[in-house]
């Protein structure tokens, strides 16, 4: 078999079985994510007027740095690093031509980042970034990479032994434009798109290299309509913070949306990034009020939500409003809603997400949310 960016002899084993996760890294949590953005200075102005985010840190030419410029947005645990190359010959430059705005790195807080590398890169990872020392006054970070599907990367951040604002070479940034925050509180999960028959492949990647488990599956039986389909394998590291959905096209009628999506983006890539929220309703109001766009929800979905769901706490007529879905699993419910793509290649959107117990991924919303991305692909002439 020919390898796959990002794995070196690497063995592909489609019928092997998943057993438990082996958390022997272990991963603490998302410490942060970086977008490759064309104008970093405006996508920060968005991301903080449109979903709240707060100035944190700023690295460019005033603090040394000479080939990008990055600012650091937070909001609750969430970190968004946003970042872009000041020359034309930059490799960002040419992540950027090829993918526009995306996720380039998808950063894990670990408790030590050379043993974190040292595991992977063993168990086959293709090496990023080798452990490096970074310092300033504040103290030291130790970072390491590997790379995983397309060009997305994992970075391992070990902080301990660091006090600054975010990273060595950033510098606090202070900013008069701070609005309201949404109620956005950490990442709930990413998802990964990938191209036909490599599903398999990345989920047994998250196994074998970092000892995730296989939490659930979809088949195109699950996710489907008339005309496309996806399938998915959701993978989770041990204690259940960091939970990669890997999808692949299945075969139907029409394009589907990760075909559209691979597409546009040349290539594999971040989906999109699931946020989490203690009070959806709340959120979804805020975000549209400040110019966030969210996908249409047939109108007759919400006739079988009580019969579906049972009880829920909230009044379904403002969720219908607002346009945000309902799904139960044996542990509880969740509530969920999707923004239309944040650029304009149909490409990375991001989901709102509150769990009051459900564990699942919503499963019950498959046919809606198709439907809905079905209607935008055949407004864009996509599908």
């Amino acid at each position: 078999m020919t390898n796959l960016t990002g794995i070196t002899d690497y063995k592909y084993g489609l019928e092997k079985i998943f057993p438990q996760a082996e958390d022997f890294l272990p991963l603490l949590g998302t410490d942060y994510v970086e977008l490759y953005v064309g104008n970093a200075k405006q996508a920060a102005h968005y991301y903080k007027t449109a979903f709240g985010f707060q100035s944190l840190a700023y690295a460019g030419l005033e603090t040394g740095v000479r080939d990008r410029t990055s600012y650091v947005l937070k909001q609750g645990k969430i970190r968004l690093v946003l970042t872009t190359p000041l020359t034309s010959h930059s490799p960002i430059a040419e992540h950027l031509k090829k993918h526009g705005d995306a996720v380039k790195v998808i950063a894990l807080w670990v408790d030590d980042a050379r043993d974190a590398f040292r595991q992977t890169v063993d168990r086959g990872a293709t090496p990023y970034l080798e452990p490096t020392v970074e310092k300033d006054e504040f103290g030291e970070v130790v970072r390491s990479g590997i790379h995983t599907y397309g060009d997305t990367v994992h970075i391992f951040v070990e902080r301990k032994n660091y006090k600054g604002v975010f990273l060595p070479g950033f510098e606090k940034w202070e900013s008069a434009y701070n609005p309201p925050a949404t109620g956005l509180l950490y990442i709930d999960h990413m998802v990964g798109n990938v191209g036909w028959g490599q599903m398999h492949f990345w989920a047994q990647f998250y196994h074998d290299v970092m000892g995730f488990a296989n939490l659930i599956s979809f088949d195109d039986k699950d996710i489907s309509t008339e005309y496309s389909a996806l399938m998915s394998k959701v993978m989770t590291n041990g204690n259940g913070r960091i939970k990669f959905p890997i999808n692949e096209p299945a075969e139907g009628l029409k394009k589907s949306q990760i075909e559209e999506f691979i597409e546009f983006f040349e290539g594999p890539g971040c989906q999109h990034i699931a946020v989490a929220t203690n009070d959806i309703v709340f959120t979804i109001r805020e975000m549209r009020n400040r110019g966030v766009e969210f996908l249409h929800v047939p109108g007759n979905y919400y006739d079988t939500v009580s019969n579906r769901v049972g009880t829920i706490d909230e009044e379904l007529e403002t969720l219908k409003e607002l346009g945000i879905m309902v799904d139960r699993d044996d542990e509880g419910y969740l509530l969920q809603i999707f923004t239309k793509p944040v650029e304009d290649r149909p490409t990375m959107f991001f989901e709102i997400i509150q769990r009051k117990g459900a564990k699942s991924f919503g499963k019950g919303n498959f046919q809606a949310l198709f439907e809905s991305i079905e209607a935008e692909q055949a407004r864009r002439g996509t599908l």
